[in-house]
């Protein structure tokens, strides 16, 4: 059966500016926002909720099949072949904070990302990218920054919390390679951190994340022409599990792949 995903992506675009505008109406008002605690460092608003059931309702009531999100349990579609992956806000500490933030959704096919989306409610730019079919920012292609001089690198990254297994190495693995680049920037959103690599505001990108932020960003940077593995070169069978994950433009991602595995345990 052939599927057009050009016109799935039209509705998972649509969805996505509707969750941006009701997050948009908290984050004016970021300083009253209501917030749980998940975890450690781990936030979650009524945004959030609120966010994912507009998502889930505009998606499965065109388009039943399975869904994983952020914040509700998986659902069981009626397609075993296609799942959505649902974030409603990447990047919730920003968002409580007044700062910037990205809705993402990405479909799988199988172990396939066919499409998918960032969205910045704030800077209202929105990342597609279909399989095969390049990646766009409103509308206009990317390509990945051409860069291959190390002391112009721009790497992003974060800086993980206690929870998290590959906490122990964090600052060894940033003091080894922040010295000869240009800069690292901690964009806080792992999904707007990818879609900054496609479009060239950052050169590349690392860190432990989770694959429903990260599947759509994956799909735009490969579509801009950049590289995409785990800290030691590997591919999707090990990153969408593990969530070490480098993203970057060539040279980048040699560069990150050399200094990463020196100051990494192979722990995957």
């Amino acid at each position: 059966m052939t599927i057009d995903y050009s016109k799935i992506l039209e509705d998972m675009v649509s969805a996505a500016r509707e969750a941006g505008a009701l997050t948009l109406d908290h984050f004016q008002r970021f300083r009253d926002i209501e917030i749980g605690i998940k975890g450690p460092g781990d936030f979650v608003s009524e945004a959030d909720k609120q966010s994912e059931r507009l998502i889930r309702d505009r998606l499965l009531s065109r388009y039943p099949w399975g869904l994983t999100g952020e914040e509700f349990a998986p659902v069981e579609g009626t397609d075993s072949e296609h799942r959505w992956l649902v974030d409603p806000i990447d990047g919730t500490t920003n968002f409580i904070y007044g700062q910037h933030y990205t809705i993402t959704i990405s479909l799988r096919r199988g172990n396939v990302t066919v499409c998918g989306l960032v969205y910045n409610p704030v800077s209202d730019e929105m990342f597609t990218a279909i399989s095969g079919e390049g990646a766009y920012l409103n509308g206009t292609r990317l390509k990945v920054s051409s860069s291959t001089d190390v002391a112009l690198m721009c790497i992003g990254t974060g800086l993980p919390t206690p929870n998290l297994s590959l906490y122990p190495g964090a600052y060894a693995r940033l003091d080894e390679i922040r010295a000869p680049i240009g800069a690292v920037r901690i964009v806080g959103s792992a999904a707007n951190s990818c879609a900054y690599v496609a479009c060239g505001r950052l050169t590349g990108y690392y860190e432990e994340t989770g694959f429903v932020d990260t599947a759509a960003g994956i799909l735009l940077v490969q579509e801009a022409g950049g590289i995409v593995t785990d800290w030691w070169g590997r591919g999707p069978e090990v990153f969408e599990k593990t969530g070490t994950l480098i993203v970057a433009n060539p040279a980048t991602h040699a560069y990150l792949l050399e200094h990463l595995r020196s100051a990494s345990p192979k722990n995957a």
